[in-house]
């Protein structure tokens, strides 16, 4: 059986047996147990100057190709997101054609595309609250002509502007009021970015918590959903309890999902979330695979299946959690949908070898390499390429 390298925290090295791929199949047709988006990234030109503070330049094709990948497997696609290296990486230009293209391949393969809306267009740090309303409709018009799902992203300008709950009330009262439909609102908590700390007016996620439901009921018919991504189970069911009939809880626990999306078929609460996760961008597959379990009434074929890939996930998204982006193109790179392990402003350095490899551990043990052997010699490459021994790897 083939061994895989593995490399510990003080620089030894361990083997383990590489498993073989799960032979998982793809649906007919969309999923329909539960809304499952995967929050997408974006993948560099390999030559090109991939390096801090400069503009990406993004290898469309390999980027797009990822999308069918996910769209092939039953799931939707929420694109321009964090995920997506905004605010890190991502300029204004290059998330306005991400939008664009998205939307398009979205239409071609006829999968489901959110995108992200934000102010991060606008360059000046500190702006007014008339100011942060104008550039939040400036990004939804874009989006709706697009003819993708719009999503309202935290807003670091209105973190830095609002005085007080009621200045959240008002710009979401007036940008929700601009939709031409339901949106989805997301609530980023600060472990993905800390300059969000006291978002919808309190630091204390109950408190903050009623001024969101507060938006939603004031604006119920504009309110498709919300995402939730404070990585704490117990906030997102005390939301997700309180949400009006017809608006969705996604979660963006990439921590707890499994037992939050199984929720009550798998008799882990009264209810479930739907899912809009980067989780679910570095395992499509095994996502796919899971939520198919559901929808042919096998709640305990879900938890074999998902339930192992929720220590690969808290391992990609552990702390700094920001720089979870580093381990969903790592795990890309390992199965194929891109060339090179490259990102954009050079983030692919934010993660450490040895991190690197429990990635890798977790991966095979959770049946989440697509190719496994590629994954293997891809791995196995690299930690030559950084001076490591690998047996039967050519110096």
């Amino acid at each position: 059986m083939p061994q895989l390298t593995l490399l510990t925290a003080e620089g030894a090295t361990s083997t383990a047996d590489l498993n073989e791929s799960p032979g998982y199949t793809k649906p007919d047709g969309p999923l329909h147990s539960r809304v499952a988006y995967a929050a997408a990234h974006v993948v560099p030109l390999t030559w090109a100057d991939n390096t801090p503070g400069r503009p990406a330049e993004v290898d469309w094709d390999a980027t797009l190709d990822f999308r069918r990948a996910v769209y092939s497997w039953g799931l939707g696609v929420a694109d321009a997101m964090d995920t997506a290296q905004r605010n890190m990486g991502l300029d204004a230009a290059a998330t306005r054609e991400l939008i664009s293209r998205s939307a398009e391949v979205a239409r071609e393969e006829g999968g489901s595309v959110v995108v992200g809306v934000n102010t991060d267009h606008v360059e000046a740090e500190h702006i007014s609250i008339d100011e942060v309303i104008d550039a939040y409709k400036t990004q939804l018009h874009f989006t709706e002509e697009q003819g993708a799902g719009p999503v309202l992203m935290a807003s670091r300008h209105l973190a830095r502007a609002a005085e007080s709950a009621d200045d959240y009330r008002r710009v979401y009262r007036e940008v929700l009021g601009a939709a031409s439909g339901p949106v989805v609102l997301h609530w980023l908590g600060t472990a993905f970015d800390p300059s969000l700390e006291g978002y919808f007016g309190a630091v204390d996620w109950r408190a903050a918590s009623d001024v969101l439901l507060e938006i939603i009921d004031e604006n119920v018919d504009k309110v498709a959903g919300v995402k939730m991504s404070l990585l704490d189970a117990a906030s997102e069911i005390s939301v997700r309890e309180r949400l009006p009939e017809g608006v969705r809880m996604f979660t963006g626990d990439d921590f707890n999902y499994v037992d939050l999306i199984g929720g009550d078929t798998v008799g882990r609460g009264d209810s479930h979330s739907d899912a809009l996760l980067g989780a679910f961008a570095a395992l499509t597959p095994v996502a796919s695979a899971a939520i198919q379990a559901l929808d042919a009434g096998d709640p305990a074929r879900y938890l074999e299946i998902l339930g192992p890939t929720e220590e690969l996930s808290r391992q990609v998204f552990a702390a700094p959690t920001f720089y979870y982006k580093t381990g969903v193109a790592f795990l890309a790179w390992l199965n194929g949908h891109q060339p090179a392990f490259q990102m954009v402003g050079g983030l692919h350095s934010a993660r450490s070898l040895p991190h690197l490899s429990r990635i890798v551990e977790l991966a095979n043990d959770a049946r989440a390499l697509e190719r496994p052997e590629l994954a293997m010699l891809r791995w196995h490459g690299m930690l030559r390429h950084n001076g490591i021994d690998v047996p039967g790897v050519l110096a």
